[in-house]
Order: structure tokens, then sequence, then C-alpha cells
């Protein structure tokens, strides 16, 4: 068997400032054909999972390029349909194939393409004809669309938010190309759409108890291939925007549409109940200094660079400034130009230096101060499951008894080892801030005493009933209560 694999992906949050062109992606990640490290990035894992399936199996895997782009705004026109049509290039030259597997997000949108995924798999289907197997691993905050649905075989995505399980599924993607290519499984996609957009994180119920609910039936139901909730991305004002449920099965159309109903409207039911509870920065910060155990872990959920965010937003370090809080570090604050202050001033300097808060309205102001420039670090990176995350040249300041990382690529906080990195020990701090919604939990939750989750400053489009969509269809829970009728029973 000949596979070709590659990867192209970001997440684009379209009320971002923030464009991404192609240093954004080589910034991140862009390795030619054959470059691939061998850890995986959150979009890669069907590559370097595949290395394994074609030694096993003697196949020959083709690689193409694999890139990623930290989240942001609207990706450079020029910059999708180069890259674009770099891999479609090397898919070219690698003809015939019996199958190609990908590697995608779902929620890139660039200028002129509202539905990347989808032109992408579309020139694919072209390229390859009918009868070869096309497949790809996604991203559950992705739209999930009709014309994906049509140029593609076979999807899987994250069952985890956090996504800690990108290598898992990528096995399972793998599993069902292996089944197909040897004649054991016909997949056959099923979606229902669940009429909905909501935040869903797996690390508490009830989402975590329906994700636990699927794999049972993955494993008890020879019928079933795979499950996943396509969580959707209400960040994307894009026309299918929202939560589905996508089930795969062994050529059973109907048992597929029937369970993605059942599934979906189970979900729907439950809406509104998935999030976790938030508290502003007052709050949180009045909490935190009274806690009586540490690290007390204050997340700024909603200035999520993994959201398409800048991650400059300075609302919550305003207010532990105004209640003369110490034993604290923050990670991080984006700001570039203030990095290369840094640099050039060099460790152990005392400099005025403005940083934050200057990428959108609604973030906290530009903080002013003597800051003494504790460490320079470049090329930072922390570590992320079974992969490592660039978060670029950084620098960690001290602010009045406050620890700060800057940095230069924008990263969330996934790991601990993002202070770690930056020479802040952050089991001895008493309080951590960092920027992320959820994929911090499951590094972060083991040395938190307690996790606060803070909504401070409108960073992002976090109440779609208020949100002004100009593209993204208004027929959809919170925008009206009950989209199903009668169907759900509520």
């Amino acid at each position: 068997m000949r596979i070709f694999t590659a990867a192209l992906a970001t997440e684009t949050n379209t009320f971002s400032p923030i464009c991404i062109d192609r240093r954004a992606f080589e910034a991140s990640l862009y390795a030619p054909p054959g470059e691939h490290p061998a850890t995986p990035t959150l979009c890669t894992a069907p590559i370097t999972v595949g290395r394994g399936i074609a030694v096993e199996k003697g196949w020959e895997l083709i690689e193409g390029t694999a890139t990623w782009a930290d989240p942001a705004g609207l990706v450079n026109r020029i910059t999708y349909e180069t890259l674009r049509d770099e891999v479609l290039g090397q898919l070219k030259a690698a003809l015939p194939v019996d199958a190609v597997v990908l590697g995608l997000h779902g929620a890139m949108v660039a200028d002129g393409y509202e539905d990347t995924e989808g032109d992408l798999l579309s020139r694919v289907r072209e390229i390859v004809g009918p009868n070869v197997l096309v497949a790809a691993e996604l991203d559950p905050h992705s739209h999930l669309t009709a014309k994906r649905l049509a140029a593609a075989d076979v999807f899987v995505y994250f069952k985890e938010f956090p996504h800690t399980d990108f290598v898992d599924r990528a096995e399972d993607l793998w599993r069902i190309v292996v089944d197909t290519l040897e004649g054991r499984v016909k997949p056959v996609m099923s979606v229902f759409d669940c009429r909905m957009i909501d935040v869903y994180p797996t690390s508490k119920d009830p989402m975590r108890s329906f994700v636990d609910k699927l794999m049972r039936m993955e494993a008890e139901d020879a019928d079933i291939l795979s499950l996943s909730v396509v969580h959707g991305f209400m960040a994307g004002d894009v026309p299918e925007m929202g939560t589905k449920m996508l089930v795969v099965t062994n050529d059973r159309k109907e048992k597929g549409d029937v369970l993605a109903r059942e599934l979906g409207l189970e979900l729907f039911s439950k809406r509104g109940t998935f999030i976790m509870p938030q508290i502003d920065e007052k709050q949180a910060v009045s909490e935190a200094l009274a806690a009586a155990s540490w690290p007390v872990v204050i997340a700024d959920l909603w200035d999520n660079p993994g959201g398409g965010t800048a991650g400059d937003a300075t609302v919550i370090l305003e207010e532990l400034l105004a209640n003369g809080a110490t034993e604290t570090a923050i990670g991080t604050i984006w700001d570039p130009m203030a990095v290369q202050i840094c640099m050039a001033a060099g460790e152990g300097a005392r400099i005025p230096l403005r940083f934050g808060a200057k990428s959108a309205p609604d973030t906290g102001n530009p903080v002013d101060g003597i800051v003494e420039v504790v460490r320079i670090v470049r090329d930072a990176e922390m570590r992320f499951g079974e992969s490592l995350a660039p978060f670029g040249d950084a620098a960690h300041i001290r602010l009045a008894g406050i620890d700060i990382i800057l940095n230069s690529t924008r990263a969330q906080s996934f790991d601990p080892s993002l202070f770690s990195v930056m020479g802040i020990d952050p089991t001895s701090k008493k309080i951590l801030v960092i920027k992320s919604t959820n994929h911090f939990y499951a590094s972060f939750s083991k040395i938190a005493s307690q996790i606060l989750y803070c909504s401070a400053g409108t960073p992002y489009p976090n109440n779609p009933a208020k949100t002004s969509y100009r593209r993204a269809r208004r027929d959809i829970w919170p925008m009206v209560e009950n989209p199903h009728g009668n169907e759900t029973g509520a």
C-alpha cells in the first residue's frame, strides 16, 4: 500500500485582530516532507502514528508538508493558497496512492475561503478520484460542513477537552484506515446537527460522563467504528458554525443516522450545563489572596491564545497590583516589543517598561513600571502532553513582587513547565495566573490547591446570544431557546 499523509492546520477566531501569514506557521511548525520530528504536535499525530503503521505493515508512507500555526485571526490568502498548493503538488507527485490521511484542525478561515478544510479536501478528492480512501483527524473545536462530508470517507475527532488524546485518536483513525484497506470494514459517516453552540470541558460532568459513554459504545458495538462530538467553534463567524454529532459505522448508514440523532439530542438536552462556573477578576483575586493552601490557579479563560486571542490582557494583573499581591506568577503576557527591549537590556537590568493590552479594546490597560529583567530565554518551549509547545523568545520580569512572563510567540498556558523553563518554581507561588480555557487542566490540576475560572474583560466572543455575528446561523441555541421543538422533550 502507498499512503500519502500531510498536515495543514490552524484555528481561526474571525473576531481576532491578529492575522496569520506564513511567518506564523513557520514560528509554530513548518516541516517539509520527511522533516517532521518524532513527537507530534496537536494536529500532526496522523504523521507520526502513520510512520509506525507503515513499518509494521511494510507499507510505503509518503510524507508531505506538515505545518501548524497557533490560533489567531484570518489567514492571509496567499499564505493559505501557497501552503495548500504545496501539499496538493506533493500528493500529485506521489500518485498513485491507496489512501490519503491528513491532520487538519477544522476551524481555519482564510481570506476568500470560509471553509478552507472543505476547499482542501475537495481538491484532494479531485486529484485521487472517487475510489481512494480519504481520511482525516481533526480538532473538535471546528466546523463540520457539507462540503467536507462530501469529499472525505472518514473523520475522527479528539474526544477530550483538554485535548490530551490526539495521539489516541490518530491511532483510532489509522485502525479504520488499515481495516478499510484490508477489506474488513467500509466506513460510512452519519451526522446530526445538534443546533447549539456551547463549551464542553471533559474534565467535569456532564461531558465527562457523555464521552465515557461514547467510548463504551465504541468498545461494545462492532458496527460502530468511531463516535465524535464536533463541539463547534463559537469564535468562527461562518455559516455552518455549531455542534454536530458524528457516527462512523461499518456500512450501517441507517443505524448510524438513528444513533447520531439520539446522541445529539441527549447532548442538546444538557445545554448550558457544561461550562465551568466563572467569576470576575475582583472575586478571583480576593479568593486567591484569602486562600489557606497554595498554589491557587487563576485561569484567565477568555484571554486564551488557543482560541485566537492575543493573550496580552492585563485585567487580572491590574487587580493583583491594586491589591498588593506578592508570591504570584503570571504566564504569559504576549508582547514581542517588550521582549525585545528586555533582551536588549539583559538579565539583571532594571528598566522602565510598558507592556501588555496593545491588541484590542476591553483587555485592560498597558502596564507601566520599573521592572527587573530576571531571565531571558530564546525559543522557549513548554510541555503539552507528548509534544512541545513553543512560546518564542521570552522574558521573565519582576514588577512589585509579581513574576511575569512576557512571550513573543502566542501560546496558551498548557503546562507548569511554562514557568520552570523561565526560572520560576510554580509550586513555590501562592498564585499562578494562566491564560487558557481548559487545556491547562490536565497538568495544572496536579499542582493546584484550587482552580478559579475567571472571566475578565471581553477579549473573546464568549456569549453567542450577544455576539455580533454576520455570517453564522441564528437558528441555534442560545440564540433561540429550543430550535428542536418537541423532539427533545425539553
